[in-house]
């Protein structure tokens, strides 16, 4: 009986395994995704954004580039920013593992098209996946 039991338990152990090996759809999906970099190299700024889903949300539903002025992209990115940094800073009020790091951005500098409209998405995308909003 227990010879019994043992063989039960490894034939459907193996037979899980077989099931999701087999298929070659899930094995699509757990590739690992490509970090987004948010770079400008004249100013030596760049943010590695690893967020699984966000090269996702910016293929297929973020507007495409151009679709923001850059001033509109800016103004959106200081108040995300402002409100980012400050649940960033406050770890033991806003949950450490989406708000990890400071960005580190001024006002008063040019980025960029690129590195606004890269960030901006992210904020619209973080605001999506983790329910929550900067204000």
């Amino acid at each position: 009986m227990k010879y019994l039991r043992h063989l039960l338990l490894l034939f459907s152990v193996g037979f899980v395994l077989w099931s999701c090996s087999s298929s070659p759809i899930k094995n699509n999906t757990n590739q690992k995704e490509k970090p987004v970099v948010i770079a400008n190299d004249s100013l030596e700024y760049e943010i590695t954004i690893i967020d699984i889903g966000f090269n996702s949300y910016l293929n297929s539903i973020a507007k495409p580039i151009g679709y923001y002025s850059q001033s509109y992209l800016e103004n959106k990115n200081i108040f995300y920013i402002a409100e980012w940094n400050h649940r960033a800073r406050n770890p033991l009020q806003y949950n450490a593992n989406i708000y990890e790091n400071v960005i580190e951005y001024e006002s008063n500098i040019d980025y960029g098209y690129d590195v606004n409209y890269k960030l901006f998405n992210y904020f619209e995308f973080a605001q999506r996946k983790y329910k929550m909003r900067l204000r």
